[in-house]
């Protein structure tokens, strides 16, 4: 009998800081976020919380759409795979990261007239991009100043 497998996150959180934009020696495209997740729970008739971080990673197009579009207090919506990397850091010591590596994002904060960013409370007003397809030319991006003539169509 084949055994079968899952790797898939989603997570709905608000960003800690603004996504870093870096580039492979490739020319790949690769933004890095964390994303805050809260929960609560009570325990003994005393409510509790706690917040959750998570290390994000996004590739070519869609890196740099993060890059453009995402800032400190956005909440988003993210699904992707986990993945954990190795490395030796310069005493010797085998050190380790778990990532979220992202294929679709959607914005769940919107910009109100005043340019703050507000949660979406109405229907239509998510805005998603996956790693499989360019944001679409008839999609409104005043509230959220993308340059579409920066967004190379490159892939992974």
């Amino acid at each position: 009998m084949a055994t079968r497998n899952l790797n898939k996150v989603m997570l709905i959180g608000n960003l800690t800081r603004d996504p870093e934009l870096r580039y492979t020696p490739q020319g790949n495209a690769v933004a890095s976020f964390v994303i805050a997740t809260n929960r609560e729970w009570v325990a003994g008739g005393e409510k509790k919380q706690a917040a959750d971080f998570h290390n994000v990673v996004a590739w070519n197009k869609l890196a740099e759409i993060c890059s453009q579009l995402l800032k400190r207090g956005t909440k988003v919506f993210v699904e992707g795979r986990l993945q954990t990397r190795s490395w030796q850091d310069t005493d010797g010591s085998k050190k380790y990261k778990t990532e979220i590596i992202i294929d679709d994002m959607i914005i769940l904060t919107k910009k109100n007239a005043d340019g703050e960013l507000e949660d979406a409370d109405a229907e239509g007003t998510d805005i998603q991009f996956d790693a499989g397809t360019a944001p679409a030319a008839d999609l409104d991006f005043n509230n959220f100043d993308l340059d579409l003539d920066s967004v190379t169509t490159e892939e992974k």
